[in-house]
Formats: C-alpha cells, structure tokens, sequence
C-alpha cells in the first residue's frame, strides 16, 4: 500500500494513519535553490544527533523553498520554507520538529491548531533543543540550544 498522494479526505487521513502506525517513513526530499537545500542539510544532520529523524520521516515528506511565509501545508505533508527560516541551522531543526509534531497531530484527528495545539507543538519544540543541547558535541550548537531555549523560556512567560 502506497501512502496517499495527499491527505485531505477522511478517507486519506485514515489511510495516511493507518501507514504511519504500520511503521511507514517517508523518503524526505528538499526542493529549493543549492543554498536553501545546504541549510536544510545542515539542520537534518542535527535533527538526526538529537534522534529525531525517524519522527520528522514519519510525518514530513518534504521540505520546499517559497518566497512567503513558512508553514505546515498538512494535506502535502510539506513543509514551506523560506531562506530566512534556515539561515540559522539549530532554530530550524527545531522548526521541523515543531511542524512535524503539528503532522502529527493533525494525522491523529486532534485538534492541531489553535492555542493549546501551538503549546504542545511548542514544548515539543523545546524538548527537541534539550536534546540536542544534550547529545551534541559541537560547543557551538550547545550554546545556540541554550540561547534558543532561553528565548523560548521568557516568550512563554509573556
């Protein structure tokens, strides 16, 4: 059984699910400029030493370069990116995570929009940066762990 083109109708969502659950991945592909598919690279790589690959394959199929705003495009399993949302590796890592984990949900017919969705996506979010903050031995990306982590600590509290 293929995994359907889109997951739009109850009838693929169901199907898309029932994959999923029989352990189905996606073989994720990138489209967008030479640049754009280097920065992707590079935050793939941290979303596999932290140990998340596995999950974002399972929801994600693709990563595509737009000139507007990024965003989850769930009946596409897709993500729309654009340059800005990649120049920094580690904060998109945890992008991918956090839209992945918005998949997921929307998947497993709960509610994934909306303020406790965006929250749970949001913590998932933050999980990913203490894990990778964890697993990494690149002082650099510990550090941007750290101040994204941060980041998102204060912007909770507002």
């Amino acid at each position: 059984m293929s995994f359907p083109e889109r997951i739009y109708t109850v009838k693929e969502v169901e199907k898309a699910r029932e994959l999923i659950q029989s352990g189905y991945r996606h073989r994720l592909t990138i489209k967008g400029t030479k640049v754009f598919k280097q920065k992707v690279r590079q935050a793939l790589k941290l979303v596999k030493t932290a140990g998340y690959y596995d999950f974002l394959r399972t929801y994600i199929h693709n990563i595509i370069e737009i000139d507007g705003l990024t965003q989850l495009r769930e009946a596409d399993a897709a993500i729309w990116a654009n340059k800005y949302a990649v120049k920094n590796p580690v904060d998109a890592a945890s992008l991918f995570i956090q839209k992945a984990h918005h998949m997921k949900e929307y998947i497993e017919g709960k509610l994934y929009f909306g303020g406790e969705a965006e929250a749970r996506s949001v913590k998932k979010r933050i999980e990913f940066l203490e894990k990778l903050k964890e697993k990494s031995r690149n002082k650099k990306v510990k550090e941007e762990c750290e101040r994204l982590l941060k980041s998102w600590s204060e912007s909770i509290l507002l």
